[in-house]
């Protein structure tokens, strides 16, 4: 058993979208294909993996450092005991080796784009589900037959008013979604207009997220929190900076709604730091580490085992980024939902053709792996990767 051979191609996810901090206009992202010398079915094993949107492809990390690092790895280095499948573990800690401590930026994403074509890989061998395999080894061996899945959009775009943005809600209820999400942070004034007008149009504000990308200082976050409180909102997110963990602390204090961060901490250490120092409420607020942007899903389970340690449920976290590694991770261990991206991102973003979201929840497809088969335009895209 051994891999044959690694490829990696940067793609664009360009959109005219924005959030209260960047526009999406010449965002690219890293696909891999690692393929194996193993067939079942008659076919090539091959897994594939993509990073998340929201950061630009790690190509460089991936064809100078983490990919030869893989491909010069002994066999015997990379496989289980039993030498019947490839090990995450092992191969976590070979694609680490020489890295330094501490400083988690963009290699975190490079090799979370590795882990998860490795694990999509992995579930093929055993031909099973990633959730699948996933409850199977860490969990009761039940993993959850559906997923509740929020919708994230509400971006800035030119030309959208607010009868718009009241469409594109009212879009993302009639598929099914029953929490939806936008974005805020230009101005107190103008979101607050933005906030009411989707209020129109969703059944309560616990139907509504909303989202400042990071954009605040405490002054102007805790603004924000004293017009949002009387909403009732589903989460305030991210108000400042993800490493000013004082912020978060602070507005802890001034917000007692829930809230939610943690998308841009790429580490358990980082994840840890926001637990021991950064004011969140384990019996209401919301954690969204993304395996995709943070080392992958072996070092997503340290996260977990960490948050286990300080009192925190499984259930607490709902992962940014709205792509079928996070969806399998939530349905195989447990976790509380996953982020959405109905039309945004494509092929990215969106899960399996076939199945629908209902009543906020959406089930999950059979076929081994990830379930990338599911995608007709990313599969498209990812064998196209592996040519």
């Amino acid at each position: 058993m051994k891999i044959l051979d690694i490829k990696e191609k940067a793609v664009p996810i360009k959109s005219s979208i924005s959030n209260a901090y960047i526009d999406f206009s010449k965002m690219t992202a890293s696909v891999v294909a690692i393929v194996t010398d193993v067939f079942k079915n008659g076919k090539r094993v091959v897994g594939y993996g993509f990073n998340s949107n929201g950061r630009y492809a790690p190509s460089g990390l991936l064809r100078d450092r983490f990919i030869p690092r893989l491909l010069e790895a002994e066999t015997n280095d990379i496989l289980n005991d039993e030498g019947t499948n490839f090990d995450p573990h092992k191969i976590w800690d070979i694609l680490m080796t020489g890295e330094k401590p501490g400083g988690h930026g963009e290699r975190s994403v490079a090799v979370g784009t590795l882990d998860m074509a490795v694990w999509d890989a992995v579930a093929k061998i055993e031909e099973k589900p990633l959730y699948q395999v996933l409850a199977e080894r860490y969990r009761d061996g039940k993993p959850d037959d559906k997923v509740f899945v929020y919708a994230a959009g509400g971006y800035y775009q030119p030309g959208k008013d607010l009868k718009k943005l009241q469409e594109e809600m009212k879009g993302y209820l009639n598929l099914g979604y029953s929490v939806v999400k936008m974005k805020i942070g230009n101005s107190l004034e103008e979101d607050l207009r933005r906030i009411e007008a989707v209020l129109e149009v969703v059944p309560s504000g616990q139907c509504l997220a909303v989202d400042a990308n990071g954009r605040f200082d405490l002054q102007t976050a805790i603004a924000y929190a004293e017009k949002l409180e009387p909403y009732n909102l589903f989460w305030y997110e991210e108000a400042g900076d993800p490493l000013d963990f004082e912020i978060q602390s602070e507005l802890s204090k001034h917000y007692k709604n829930p809230m939610a961060t943690g998308e841009n901490l790429f580490s358990m250490q980082d994840a840890r730091n926001l637990i021991r120092y950064g004011g969140m409420r384990a019996d209401r607020d919301y954690l969204q580490f993304d395996c995709a942007l943070s080392y992958g899903l072996v070092e997503y389970m340290r996260i977990l085992d960490m948050l286990k340690e300080y009192g925190w449920s499984s259930r607490r976290c709902i992962p940014h980024g709205g792509h079928q590694m996070s969806l399998n991770i939530a349905a195989g261990l447990g976790l509380g939902g996953n982020e959405s991206y109905p039309g945004v991102f494509e092929p990215f973003g969106g899960f399996a053709d076939d199945i629908p979201v209902e009543d906020g929840y959406v089930g999950l497809p059979s076929v081994p792996g990830i379930g990338f088969e599911t995608k007709a335009p990313l599969i498209k895209l990812l064998r196209s990767v592996a040519e």
